[in-house]
């Protein structure tokens, strides 16, 4: 899945050493806001600290997330994860929170729907109201 915003906070970092493995691990959330009519905002993790340094995501940025979405279940309750796998720079002119239809190949198509001649118009309205 992909969104299209401007990240408009990053949380804390976090990390630790797994218990398992004994390796360490980072990763930090982050809050992208669409720019439409109505802004949605999404948190998003990202996990690993090559990952957090590759993507070097600042406040502010207008960026294109790639993700995946997973739950968990802990004690009873299901839990979301929406962890980033690609971030890019959005395009500039791209319309953000989804894919330009010229851009995935889709023409628009014009349509037009002709208005009823006064011949074809009911004399009478039969609505109700």
């Amino acid at each position: 899945m992909e969104i299209t915003g401007r990240i408009i906070a990053a949380l804390e970092p976090r990390g630790g050493v797994s218990a398992r493995t004994g390796n360490s691990w980072k990763t930090q959330e982050f809050v992208i806001e669409t720019v439409e009519q109505y802004p949605k905002k999404c948190v998003f993790e990202v996990f690993g600290e090559d990952r957090l340094q590759q993507f070097n995501i600042q406040v502010g940025q207008q960026l294109t997330v790639s993700f995946d979405i997973d739950a968990r279940e802990y004690n009873g309750r299901w839990y979301n994860s929406v962890r980033a796998w690609r971030v890019v720079p959005a395009e500039a002119g791209a319309p953000v929170g989804g894919a330009s239809p010229v851009a995935s190949g889709v023409e628009p198509v014009a349509t037009s729907i002709p208005a009823p001649s006064a011949s074809e118009m009911p004399a009478e309205d039969d609505l109700p109201f």
